[in-house]
């Protein structure tokens, strides 16, 4: 879909919801390549408001046709409008086309705030190891505080299901089930995985809100490098506070939250527990490890299959890195 077209439906899109009075303008439309499992694009709108002229920089959220994840605009949504009430940095949600009846696919408008994303800034030699410390510090707060959230007063009881003491063994169900729906062949550590996981998922000790893909990649900073918004909601949910903690520290992504020689697994994990109060179990926090290699096997699984299947252009599969790491997380 062109830019041209994709902006009138956007354009009709916001008309429907503010009345034909706010004569909307929409401009400046430009599909951007972030993101591997959704369709961004960027534009700015015009209306007129209450007050006067609304002039409100936007982003389009669009499912597309197939890729790693697929996930619920209404969930994501939902999640958006009740951080609104908290301290949580996210973008502020403005409409929803749930069913993709506007938009051609289901599709979320939010507030775009301003800002870069930056995958390995604490891995960018370039600035003094202490100046990358403290944002890794602050990052590991915000983490935190996302788990901090009251999930029952900020209405999310009503969108998000709690699976109490068992959340580990839920995920499992959950993963697992993507699995047998995309697989197209056999994968032996796979399999390995989900019976080592089944055998050893640990209790949870409470439910929080977690956030499902943290990391530096969906945070943006401005130029003083300062947090301006927590992006990427779309596989939050409720659960263990250990899971995100289990993909921070997850081999796989050593570049993106650690600075090597300065902050690593033990100083972040140490941290979290000093802001947030919270004890962990350390060999929980290894257990999440091994759900996130798997997690992101899974991902790649359904990525191949959106390949085969013509839904995507990209081609993913499983790699050897990591289903190796996958393996050497279970031995360990």
């Amino acid at each position: 879909m062109s830019d041209a077209v994709i902006g009138e439906r956007i354009r009709s899109f916001i008309a429907t919801r503010l009345g034909p009075e706010a004569e909307v303008v929409v401009d400046g439309v430009v599909r951007v390549g972030v993101g591997r499992s959704r369709e961004n694009w960027l534009f700015d709108a015009h209306w007129n408001g209450d007050d006067g002229e609304v002039n409100e920089p936007l982003i389009v959220r669009r499912d597309p046709e197939g890729g790693l994840l697929e996930t619920d605009r209404r969930v994501e949504f939902a999640v958006l409008r009740a951080l609104e009430s908290t301290g949580v940095p996210a973008p502020a949600a403005r409409w929803l086309d749930p069913d993709g009846a506007a938009l051609g696919r289901p599709s979320l408008v939010m507030v775009r705030a301003p800002g870069t994303c930056d995958y390995f800034v604490l891995d960018d030699a370039r600035r003094p190891a202490p100046q990358r410390v403290d944002l890794a510090r602050r990052l590991c707060e915000l983490l935190a505080l996302v788990h901090d959230v009251d999930w029952r007063a900020a209405g999310l009881g009503s969108v998000l299901d709690d699976p109490g003491i068992e959340a580990a063994a839920a995920t499992v169900d959950h993963w697992e089930s993507i699995l047998r729906r995309d697989q197209l062949e056999p994968y032996p550590e796979l399999e390995l995985a989900t019976r080592w996981m089944r055998a050893n998922a640990p209790r949870s000790p409470a439910t929080v809100l977690v956030h499902g893909d943290f990391k530096v990649g969906n945070v943006l900073l401005d130029e003083a490098d300062e947090i301006v918004a927590l992006l990427d909601w779309e596989l939050a949910h409720l659960g263990d506070p250990h899971e995100d903690l289990g993909w921070v520290t997850q081999p796989l992504r050593t570049r993106e939250h650690y600075v090597v020689g300065h902050w690593e697994r033990e100083e972040l994990l140490g941290h979290y527990e000093q802001v947030s109060g919270r004890s962990l179990d350390l060999g929980a926090v290894v257990w999440w490890n091994v759900m996130s290699c798997y997690k992101t096997a899974v991902m790649q699984v359904s990525g191949l299959r959106s390949f085969v299947e013509n839904r995507s252009d990209v081609l993913y599969q499983p790699t050897a890195e990591v289903l190796r790491t996958l393996l050497d997380l279970i031995e360990a």
